[in-house]
């Protein structure tokens, strides 16, 4: 069109050939439904983006997102599917994270003590760089804590693992995993055992209740037949939850936060100027949404996939492990940086199942994003959406993206693919800061997952699970844990 060259030459210009993006958004209203629809029930998550690939040849392209009208007043994305292109998604000139956490739409911020919190604003928001900073400076202060912590919560959890398979068998890990997982953030922030406040052991309860009801407008139960599935979609896409079902759950949770996350709230509040009942819900927001949440669908995945990886990588982790730890004398940063082999299991994970697979931005200015052979013109105002899964196994990049590679990451040309695994919002190569909307937490993720890993093996030889899909994450039963023999 005529408005599109004339704008080009402002434009940042480009060696490959520009296209219009294919792809339609359909008629208002039923356009959006119809997405929907095919999206969670006709074709599934995957196969609907798989489908759109092959119909339009392209890995960007038009399409809705969920969860579409009345929740959502505009559904219309630019879908990005290949490593190249969604990389857009991180440059902070090009797009704004302002509001995009979950989307399309925004949960009421009842959820959140009435405050748009970090995750919420985009980094040219002033509170953004005191917010992050915050979240920064407190887990900085925190760091001598992050294993032994950790090292406390997988023997609780190890030791009931055992307990549960002796007598009935098997052990659904997930509750196990959740109970570690909000124990030791809460340990981690407030300095305190859960089960002495007033919460006792509700934590995870708590917390789920309020994720699940922010969240519902964007999950699905998997639900068959179809009809049901249909059913399920009017119940949870047509009007968003109202915060008052949660409102005494959320209520509990701010109460033990606001008194034993005291030091990280005189630091919010001395340090970085942040009004104290602000900084409550943000910190929250951290440990129970960022934190807490992401470990929900981190650590089953994990197990999941090191599990159907067999006893091969079992005997070759294990080797490594116990190798490094009695050379080392104890499980220590040093210890970690020499296991090569798990470190790359974990990079392997995080590629092919990131735990957060989508991400959005809307574009701040006129721009063009390249994809490999292709260009394409994306307005100012338009919605960016990336779904990771497919950028992280971009065929282009990575030989066999489809197969968990253990040692995919080791070596040279390994870490030369590092700058496209995507898991934190963030290239793995760049780092966490006030300026960039990369996971706060992003080197403790990695950090536990290895722990995670190298506890397991020094204790267990080789395992075997069951695992489905449910909700957001990975649903893992234990079927056997063969302990260590040597």
């Amino acid at each position: 069109s005529s408005s599109s060259s004339s704008s080009s030459s402002s434009l940042p210009s480009t060696k490959l050939p520009v296209k219009p993006i294919p792809g339609d958004y359909g008629l208002h209203f039923f356009g959006p439904i119809r997405d929907r629809l095919a999206y969670f029930y006709n074709e599934g998550r995957d196969k609907f983006f798989a489908n759109r690939i092959q119909k339009y040849q392209s890995t960007v392209f038009k399409t809705n997102m969920p969860p579409g009208p009345p929740i959502a007043s505009c559904s219309h994305v630019i879908c990005l599917l290949d490593a190249i292109s969604f990389s857009v998604l991180f440059d902070a000139s090009k797009v704004e994270k302002r509001d995009v956490l979950d989307g399309t739409f925004l949960p009421s911020l009842a959820y959140t003590g009435g405050h748009r919190v970090c995750a919420y604003l985009d980094p040219s928001e002033p509170k953004h760089t005191s917010l992050k900073s915050f979240f920064l400076s407190t887990l900085a202060a925190r760091h001598h804590k992050f294993i032994p912590f950790f090292q406390i919560g997988l023997s609780e959890l190890f030791n009931e693992l055992e307990a549960q398979i002796s007598t009935k068998k098997e052990a659904y890990f997930n509750t196990l995993s959740d109970t570690m997982s909000f124990n030791y953030v809460f340990r981690l922030f407030c300095n305190k055992n859960p089960s002495e406040t007033k919460i006792g052991s509700q934590g995870p309860k708590l917390v789920d209740k309020w994720l699940l009801f922010q969240l519902a407008p964007l999950g699905s139960l998997g639900l068959s037949p179809k009809i049901l599935g249909y059913f399920e979609d009017i119940l949870l896409r047509t009007f968003s939850f109202p915060f008052f079902l949660v409102k005494s759950y959320y209520k509990k949770l701010y109460d033990v936060f606001y008194e034993f996350g005291s030091s990280v709230l005189d630091e919010a509040e001395n340090e970085f100027g942040i009004e104290r009942d602000e900084a409550c819900h943000n910190l929250i927001f951290l440990a129970g949404f960022n934190a807490y949440g992401g470990m929900k669908v981190l650590f089953p995945g994990l197990i999941k996939w090191v599990a159907l990886a067999g006893q091969t990588l079992h005997q070759r982790l294990a080797d490594e492990i116990r190798a490094v730890i009695k050379a080392e004398g104890g499980v220590t940063l040093s210890a970690l940086n020499k296991m090569v082999l798990a470190r790359s299991v974990i990079y392997e994970y995080l590629r092919i199942d990131p735990p957060v697979p989508f991400q959005y931005g809307k574009a701040k200015v006129d721009l063009v994003v390249e994809s490999h052979d292709v260009a394409f013109e994306i307005k100012k105002g338009e919605m960016i959406f990336g779904y990771q899964p497919f950028a992280t196994k971009d065929p282009k990049i990575f030989v066999n993206p489809e197969e968990f590679v253990a040692d995919r990451f080791v070596g040279e040309e390994g870490e030369k693919l590092l700058k496209y695994v995507y898991w934190s919002n963030e290239r793995e190569t760049e780092d966490s800061t006030a300026e960039n909307k990369a996971c706060a937490g992003k080197n403790l993720v990695v950090l536990l997952c290895r722990v995670l890993l190298v506890e397991f093996f020094l204790r267990y030889d080789t395992f075997q699970v069951e695992a489905s899909t449910f909700m957001f994450a990975a649903s893992v039963t234990f079927k056997s844990l063969t302990k260590a023999s040597s």
